[in-house]
């Protein structure tokens, strides 16, 4: 009898507890219903983008990878590094697969109209071959601190750079010429929350030491997650500012994935891409006559210990002008600009404004034909190297066929591997001199 009593009690008890947690239910799945629906969205968007990736690396690859039968795979899952070894300055970047773009995906027509050409006269190379980890490195100079740094399985050597006020990274690159080009890898770690307002600084400077000096150019490279903050750059003309601007560019995926910066100075004329990707060009940003002869880098509002920057693959080369004309006027011209993934003929996007001019060439000069030379350095098995260089320049060859419509019976390859050396192949200055392709009248 008191059994029969209480079950209409339980009952009544559950169906309370039913009706009051489907209301709790209700309230927050309604709180978090917009949330939810902008995690769905972005699920989406992530899944579209990854699949047309795909789809346009297989037709990246058989024009920038020669020989290859589909997507190439990455062996080092979890590295937050593409490949680098001794031919290749740093890896490659080329694929939308080891550069992750979130403005979309990437084509063959940027690559076709990247416009950016390396100095033909290097001045000075480091990838930090030839330092020791932990140590810093030989060839530079600071007013603070900095070590040498792997990261994961890759052998790439960085540089960390100490962030704070008034502290610089000074190379020991000679006095800068009017007309010269610079390139470096950067890479940001920990930095997912870091202050709007932390950025690398390049500075070109009139000061030697540790100043900003009377005279400057400064770029500012945002390492900001949350927002796109843009780059910023400014100028001192005798210690008057004319130019201080920001540049609308979201950089923030290439940063945690390293990213490529060049730059061009063209005596006054000053212009910066990011990967391949022209953010800047000042016809008038550097002072007239004053040439500014040393570059400075400075790390700021980074987090001490948490918050890490670093670069390598440092180039600094004379020139950057048109190899248009010089190929024209003397017949032959060599560069050490087209670079190669290591060990492989896979060319790198960012050696495309190179082949573009020679490309200009061949349309505008009907009845010239080329000869294509690949050269290399001296590290492994000379009959490799050898092989190499001849796949290489074939590379270049298809690339020029391939991309942009050069008739492939005005050329002609050779591959000269490591056997005419224009550097020391014991310094990392010397084998990059070496590794080149030179363009010749026949």
């Amino acid at each position: 009898m008191n059994r029969i009593k209480i079950f209409p009690k339980v009952i009544l008890s559950f169906l309370l507890l039913f009706f009051v947690c489907s209301e709790v239910q209700g309230q927050i799945l309604k709180k978090l219903g917009k949330r939810a629906e902008r995690a769905v969205e972005r699920t989406v968007e992530n899944r579209v983008d990854r699949e047309a990736s795909k789809k346009t690396d297989e037709v990246l690859d058989s024009i920038l990878e020669p020989g290859s039968k589909g997507p190439s795979t990455n062996p080092q899952v979890g590295n937050p590094l593409p490949p680098a070894g001794p031919e290749n300055p740093g890896g490659s970047i080329g694929n939308s697969k080891d550069m992750p773009s979130k403005g979309g995906v990437k084509t063959i027509e940027v690559y076709s109209k990247f416009d950016y050409v390396p100095g033909d006269k290097l001045l000075f190379y480091d990838d930090f071959g030839n330092d020791f980890v932990g140590d810093f490195p030989s060839k530079w100079n600071t007013n603070a601190g900095g070590e040498i740094i792997t990261m994961g399985d890759s052998p790439q050597k960085w540089l960390e750079l100490k962030a704070g006020y008034n502290i610089y990274f000074i190379p020991d690159v000679p006095k800068l010429p009017e007309e010269y080009t610079i390139e470096f890898d950067i890479m940001g770690r920990g930095v997912q929350k870091t202050s709007s307002t932390a950025h690398l600084r390049v500075d070109l400077s009139d000061d030697e030491k540790f100043k900003e000096g009377t005279n400057f150019v400064q770029a500012h490279i945002p390492f900001c997650q949350y927002t796109p903050v843009g780059i910023t750059i400014e100028n001192r003309i005798n210690n008057k500012r004319e130019i201080r601007s920001t540049i609308k560019a979201d950089i923030r995926d290439a940063i945690l994935n390293k990213a490529h910066i060049s730059i061009a100075v063209n005596k006054q004329r000053f212009r910066l891409w990011v990967n391949e990707s022209k953010y800047i060009d000042v016809p008038r940003m550097a002072p007239e006559g004053a040439i500014l002869h040393t570059l400075k880098f400075h790390a700021n509002n980074f987090k001490d210990g948490q918050e890490q920057v670093f670069i390598t693959n440092l180039k600094v080369a004379e020139g950057g002008l048109d190899l248009r004309r010089k190929l024209i006027s003397e017949g032959s011209v060599s560069t050490n600009g087209i670079l190669f993934d290591s060990g492989s003929a896979n060319i790198q996007p960012q050696s495309m404004g190179i082949i573009r001019q020679i490309s200009q060439v061949l349309q505008q000069e009907q009845g010239m034909n080329l000869m294509i030379e690949g050269h290399t350095d001296a590290d492994g098995q000379e009959n490799t190297n050898l092989a190499l260089s001849q796949k290489r320049a074939l590379a270049v060859k298809e690339a020029l066929v391939s991309v942009y419509g050069i008739d492939g019976s005005r050329l002609r390859t050779d591959g000269k591997g490591e056997t005419e050396p224009v550097g020391d192949n014991t310094t990392p200055d010397g084998k990059a001199q070496n590794r080149r392709v030179v363009f010749k009248k026949i």
